[in-house]
């Protein structure tokens, strides 16, 4: 009973710091795959043109986020933005500090990163599609984004769908990062319960149970996203 007073919505539980702690890792997280997925995308249509500069940018572009540790990219976006956009404003004749917001660093460092490891994913699946689906589309008169959105993309989906749902997952597990930039996730209240309560073991255990929910439930959404790009499969059976 004492342990579950800790985690009671009261004044002196845990409960709702916790669950806002969630919901920001959650938020974070969700937030990265508007930007980070088209990226990816956008990064892999490059790698596969014959554009040298475009092929040069995204072979750049995923060496350099795949290759720097998740903590010094934030670290970079986070210090490097403000500083860059504090000496510009200087520079035309502005006055006064600018400051980046925690969460607009952290959705921005980790959509890059998602970005540069899921474009491997799309380029993956891009080569296993066979170049006949293009020969014939243009045969019969398609256009290119009819073609790209209409018969490419839903094959891409399917194939990419479980190295995309690793990267979730990896994404999911990154954020946890941002407790060192001071936003109030779900890793950062946690710390501040087991510092003031001296239960590390209670709440280190209650974190991880949070992190395997989210991952399960992910589990499920993707499962259930690779069944439905699978029914045509299905059908042919």
């Amino acid at each position: 009973m004492e342990y579950l007073s800790l985690l009671s919505f009261s004044d002196d539980g845990w409960g709702s710091a916790l669950l806002k702690g969630a919901l920001i890792t959650l938020s974070l997280s969700l937030a990265c795959l508007p930007i980070g997925l088209p990226l990816g995308m956008w990064i892999a249509i490059n790698a596969r043109s014959k554009n040298k500069l475009a092929k040069t940018f995204a072979a750049l572009f995923s060496t350099v986020f795949r290759g720097l540790p998740e903590l010094l990219t934030l670290l970079i976006i986070y210090y490097g933005c403000q500083i860059l956009i504090q000496n510009i404003m200087e520079s035309l004749g502005y006055s006064g500090e600018f400051i980046i917001h925690t969460f607009v660093a952290a959705m921005i460092a980790f959509s890059f990163v998602f970005a540069a490891f899921s474009s491997e994913v799309w380029l993956g699946a891009f080569k296993t599609l066979p170049k006949g689906q293009y020969e014939a589309a243009f045969a019969l008169g398609i256009s290119k984004p009819t073609t790209f959105f209409k018969i490419i993309l839903p094959q891409l989906i399917r194939i990419a769908i479980p190295g995309l749902s690793n990267n979730w997952l990896s994404l999911l597990k990154d954020t946890s990062l941002v407790s060192t930039i001071s936003l109030i996730d779900l890793m950062r209240q946690t710390s501040l319960a087991v510092s003031i309560t001296k239960e590390p073991m209670f709440f280190y255990t209650v974190a991880c149970l949070i992190y395997l929910l989210f991952s399960a439930l992910s589990g499920r959404i993707f499962t259930f996203m690779e069944t439905h790009y699978s029914k045509h499969l299905r059908s042919i059976k």
